[in-house]
């Protein structure tokens, strides 16, 4: 069996803002698929997993991976950068209970009143219908909750800190907008949304609102047709900003694609 913590150190090393993108380790049907995103502002950690540290200097807006692993549970502890050991984390320590075939993102984020924490999430692979694209929305800041509208219609209410939605669409474009829950007055929008057939797009929105340092990740999982041809493979992005408000923070992430001209790295099994 491999050595895990050597597994979990390899890939949280693959950070998405390096200049070209790296080879992802194959997957098998007994592996899981993990990805990390370091959404935690102005704090640069060290990365311990087992009692190792596997990572130095982990940067905020990193987001690592996917890499296939065994499965298991792994116990991942994150400390201050160059901290002796992992005796007084900052998070965790938390257990990653990953199952074979599985499909996940860690992120280290904030709570909705500024503490940090973790989450792990599992990206949902099930087929799309023909001609469909998967949109999930990941509230993973510190700030309010909101809807999403679509066509003046929400269509994503309430959504809070550390929730998800998701949205199977129509290949296409939709005209989406922002506003404070309970409302349906645009708070910024309508914006372009571009669904991908056969693919699942998840928006995060991380960092503070207080601070004023929101940014934003994208992250897109391939491979959800019908009729899937291979393996889902995936690919990251990233993009770091700053907005006045959750409601600004979370428009652009549905938008990103096409507003802001996310910076692309692909990352192929």
């Amino acid at each position: 069996m491999r050595n895990r913590a050597a597994a979990l150190g390899g890939m949280l090393g693959l950070t998405a803002l390096a200049l070209a993108a790296a080879p992802a380790q194959a997957q098998t049907g007994d592996d899981a698929s993990l990805s990390v995103l370091h959404g935690v502002p102005d704090l640069v950690v060290d990365v311990y997993v087992n009692g190792e540290r596997t990572i130095d200097d982990f940067a905020p807006g990193d987001l690592a991976g996917p890499l296939a692993l065994a499965p298991g549970t792994y116990s991942v502890a994150i400390t201050a950068a160059d901290a002796a050991d992992d005796s007084a984390p900052v998070i965790g320590p938390v257990n990653l209970p990953l199952e074979a075939g599985g499909n996940y993102t860690a992120v280290a984020h904030l709570t909705a009143d500024k503490t940090p924490t973790a989450t792990l999430f599992t990206n949902d692979t099930s087929a799309a219908a023909a001609g469909q694209g998967r949109l999930t929305v990941r509230h993973v800041a510190a700030a309010p909750a909101v809807d999403v509208l679509a066509g003046g219609q929400a269509v994503i209410t309430n959504l809070a800190n550390p929730d998800e939605s998701s949205l199977d669409l129509p290949a296409g474009t939709v005209s989406a907008a922002v506003a404070a829950t309970g409302t349906t007055d645009p708070v910024i929008g309508p914006a372009d949304v571009p669904v991908q057939e056969g693919a699942a797009t998840i928006a995060y929105a991380w960092g503070s609102l207080e601070d004023g340092n929101l940014a934003l990740a994208t992250q897109t999982i391939d491979g959800l047709h019908s009729a899937p041809s291979g393996v889902p493979t995936g690919q990251v992005e990233v993009r770091d900003g700053v907005a006045p408000a959750l409601y600004v923070g979370t428009a652009l992430v549905l938008g990103s694609a096409t507003l802001l001209g996310v910076r692309r790295l692909a990352v192929q099994r």
